[in-house]
């Protein structure tokens, strides 16, 4: 397996421009912005950040850095900072010739080393996403102590995006991907394949944006929510109940300022893992 910059780039914006497509309650979409933000401001980050993300000379830290640097010049705003941290080490183990997506994923998380966290560090300072507050250990506003696994590992109980660096990603392929693909098999096309990788992931747990943002309850609050709207989605036989279930669910979170920005952008992975296998084949 070895796909080319030009590949990699491409799946890259795809998976952006899919999630962006799709109506994704409580996110900002093609069918309404929300939160300060709109869809123009998340497909021109995608388009600004495919270069630094995909270039072969730069080390996984210093892409996800460089891509955050030029997100934030031209947006001026964090738009993709969970999507970028999700989306650099898998477009490395995508260059990477012989074993899979995901053998190769689990190497280079091993082999990051202590300069790929200070650009990890500085990144997240750079995006400053909203909820980011001080931490008793490995403070991002603070030269890193230790190595980025380490880092993510004492984050990952509190931040899903920290975790997928522990578990090799395992949310990213075994609830995002295993959704797209029991989608498309059952007929899904359009956006639902979509919409339903982002339900899995809503529905599953407590986002952890929402987390800290809002705090554990209201967390889990939206993730009861979720579970018994993805029900309802899931037992609605045409696409204009979906759509008038998914829109009232999300005027709902949009009312309460809340935004599943941890599940938007372990969708966009999920998207990205499952665009690449897919040229693969």
């Amino acid at each position: 397996m070895r796909f080319s910059r030009e590949e990699i780039s491409a799946a890259y914006e795809e998976a952006c421009r899919l999630e962006i497509e799709a109506l994704k309650p409580g996110n900002v979409h093609l069918f309404a912005d929300g939160h300060g933000m709109t869809a123009g401001q998340f497909l021109l980050s995608a388009k600004v950040s495919a270069g630094p993300l995909t270039d072969p000379d730069l080390p996984v830290g210093r892409r996800i850095l460089e891509a955050i640097r030029v997100t934030r010049q031209a947006v001026g705003i964090n738009t993709n900072l969970g999507i970028v941290l999700l989306t650099a080490p898998l477009a490395r183990a995508a260059e990477a010739a012989g074993g899979d997506l995901r053998e190769n994923l689990s190497a280079l998380l091993d082999g990051l080393d202590m300069d790929d966290a200070g650009a990890v560090f500085e990144a997240i300072v750079v995006a400053s996403p909203g909820g980011l507050g001080s931490a008793e250990e490995h403070d991002v506003r603070e030269p890193p102590k230790v190595g980025v696994l380490e880092a993510m590992r004492a984050a990952a109980g509190r931040d899903r995006i920290a975790r997928q660096y522990v578990t090799r990603f395992e949310d990213v392929f075994d609830t995002g991907l295993a959704a797209l693909e029991a989608a498309f098999a059952r007929g899904e096309r359009g956006v639902w394949p979509t919409v339903f990788a982002y339900m899995a992931f809503l529905a599953g747990f407590p986002d952890s944006h929402v987390a800290r943002k809002h705090g554990g309850e209201t967390a889990q609050r939206i993730q009861e929510e979720a579970a018994a709207v993805k029900a309802a989605l899931d037992a609605a036989d045409d696409d204009q109940a979906r759509l008038r279930l998914l829109l009232d669910f999300d005027s709902r979170l949009k009312a309460r300022n809340v935004n599943p920005g941890t599940s938007a952008d372990l969708t966009v992975a999920s998207l990205f893992v499952h665009i690449l296998h897919q040229r693969l084949a």
